[in-house]
Order: C-alpha cells, then sequence, then structure tokens
C-alpha cells in the first residue's frame, strides 16, 4: 500500500434513484440535460424537461417498487470500486453519477481536498455515446473548472471489443448453466433516437462492434446459440429509435427460448431489473415462451474489475483526444 495515493479513478455512469424521493430528482434532472432533450433554450428544456418528468413519475416510482423502491445502481458501483481498491492499491478509486448522488461536484471536491494531481476518468458506458458518455465527462469537467482545480486528466471512454471487457460477458452468460444451443441470445441495448446517429453520434456502430466481438468470442470458446440479434429497449416518446425493439423481437420469437444479455449496461440498473428481469419476462410468460433467461451485467465482477485497471493501465488518451 502506498503512502499517499495521487492519482485517482472516478467510474462515471448516470446514476439512479438511491429511494423513492430521489424518482423525481433523477426524472428532472435526465430530462433536462441537453444531450437528452435539444431544447436550445435552458428556460423551454426545463419546463418541457418538468412536464415530462411529471407525466412519468407515478410510473416510474411503481416500477421502482418492484425492485426494492430503489435502483441498483449506485450500490453495486460502490462495490466495484471496492473491488477495484483491493485489486489495485495504487490508486484512489470512486464513483461520480449524472443525475443522482453522488454529484460530480462532491467527488471533485472530495478529490481536490485529497491533493490528487491525476485523475482518469473511466466511463461505465462500454459504448460511446453523446448521450452518455459525452455528458458525463462534461460534467466532471465543469465540476472541476468551477472549483479552479486542474489536476492532469486521462480518459477511458469506450471499450466496446475491449478482451477483458467481453469475457466478463461471456462470464455472466455461462454462470446461467443453460444448453446454449437451445436459445436465441438476445444482445439488448438502450436504444437512442434514430436522428442522434444521423447526427453522427457512433453508438449504433460501437453496439454492432460488441456484438461481433461478442459472437466471435463465444464462438472460439465453441459456445452456439441458434441465433444472435442485437435489440434495443426503453425507448420513450413518439420519434423513430433504433430498431428492433427487444419487445417487438420476444414477440417474433416465441415459439424460441430466449436468453438476453443487456449489451449497452456495465451495471444493472432499472431498465435490466425491472425492464428486462419483470416486464419483459410478463410479456414473455403471456406468449408461453417455455423459458426466459435475463443474464447479469458484469457489475464488481472480478474479471470486469481486472478489465478496468488494464484498461486505464493502457490507456494513453488524454483529455485533448477525447470526444469532447
Amino acid at each position: 500500500m502506498v503512502d499517499k495515493q495521487n492519482e485517482a479513478v472516478v467510474l462515471l455512469n448516470m446514476g439512479g434513484p438511491n429511494n423513492l424521493f430521489e424518482v423525481e430528482l433523477f426524472l428532472k434532472n435526465m430530462f433536462n440535460d441537453p444531450l437528452i432533450l435539444t431544447i436550445k433554450s435552458p428556460f423551454m428544456r426545463k419546463m418541457v424537461a418538468n412536464m415530462i418528468a411529471n407525466s412519468r413519475l407515478e410510473s416510474a416510482k411503481s416500477n421502482y417498487k418492484h425492485i426494492g423502491s430503489k435502483s441498483p445502481l449506485v450500490e453495486l458501483t460502490f462495490k466495484l470500486t471496492k473491488q477495484l481498491q483491493a485489486l489495485d492499491s495504487t490508486r484512489f478509486y470512486t464513483y461520480a453519477m449524472r443525475y443522482t448522488p453522488p454529484f460530480s461536484d462532491s467527488v471533485a471536491m472530495e478529490l481536490k481536498n485529497k491533493n490528487i494531481n491525476k485523475i482518469t476518468l473511466f466511463s461505465m458506458y462500454p459504448q460511446y455515446s453523446n448521450t452518455t458518455t459525452l455528458s458525463s465527462v462534461r460534467d466532471f469537467l465543469r465540476a472541476l473548472k468551477e472549483l479552479d482545480y486542474n489536476p492532469e486528466i486521462k480518459i477511458v471512454e469506450n471499450y466496446p471489443t475491449d478482451s477483458g471487457f467481453i469475457e466478463s460477458c461471456i462470464e455472466k452468460i455461462k454462470e446461467t448453466n443453460k444448453n446454449f444451443g437451445d436459445f436465441i441470445l438476445f444482445l439488448s441495448a438502450h436504444s437512442i433516437p434514430k436522428r442522434m446517429i444521423d447526427l453522427g453520434d457512433p453508438y449504433k456502430n460501437e453496439i454492432e462492434q460488441s456484438a461481433k466481438a461478442l459472437k466471435e468470442a463465444l464462438e472460439f470458446q465453441n459456445i452456439y446459440f441458434k441465433k444472435i440479434i442485437i435489440t434495443y429497449q426503453s425507448k420513450i416518446g413518439p420519434v423513430k429509435w433504433l430498431e428492433p425493439s427487444t419487445a417487438d423481437m420476444i414477440k417474433k420469437y416465441k415459439d424460441s427460448n430466449i436468453m438476453i444479455y443487456p449489451l449497452a449496461f456495465s451495471i444493472d440498473n432499472s431498465e435490466t431489473d425491472y425492464e428486462l428481469e419483470i416486464e419483459n419476462r410478463h410479456l414473455a410468460q403471456n406468449l408461453g415462451i417455455k423459458e426466459y433467461v435475463v443474464c447479469k451485467c458484469p457489475n464488481y465482477s472480478t474479471t470486469f474489475a481486472k478489465a478496468i485497471i488494464n484498461l486505464i493501465n493502457s490507456t494513453k488518451k488524454d483529455i485533448k483526444d477525447a470526444k469532447i
């Protein structure tokens, strides 16, 4: 153990309500993000964000009640930092959330008080998107600027085909202990509006890169499914989003056994624990699907933690080279 750590790693994610009282805060902060709701006027964006949040508040609270009245994301991220700290004592590991505590402001203040002079920002989104990665990185840089705090900054902003990340996915697929040849594997990713892809967001391309890398790695280990398909979940609003939707594909393949791996999520959250595990399971049962299996995210597995450390050790990308 070093006597004094001068380097920190901050895991960046969107966060999730730590209790039912934070659901409103989470929704309003998320929809008021200019990279989520692209209304130029801050006043109009906030007004529309509040309207959307208020319209979804009660249904969102109801969903969270089914998974313990909170998101599992923050607690699982805390466990991941403890796993990372146990594997690597040379750095200080912490995390900052975009829409719920702990916010970037408080985390940046803590690091400044610790006299940390090197920070690696690590995106918990394996595939880059302006709506997620860019939003979180910009928010942390804003917090540093407001504190007049200027540490050396590096960033791991994506890792769609990293072998360690892919292996952590396969590990969770294997943990289901199923005869994979009896299943169609859905690689379910959070959808985003198609308009954002048309404007140059690389997210869809990186999802496809991850899917290709995962399929090849599975085959290398002699793991074969009936079929592997990319699906997209969590669409909201009337605009065109990335397709096909996970729910629509469940309906299409109602005569098959279905296994779902949440490809775009590194940490379990309401989209995995409620939407996939409860809501879509109910759909599958109503359709008479014999077996419907949802894999866990890498979360705080040793394999994933080691992959994070390897990515940090190998990155040479400083903030000037990132997509900011």
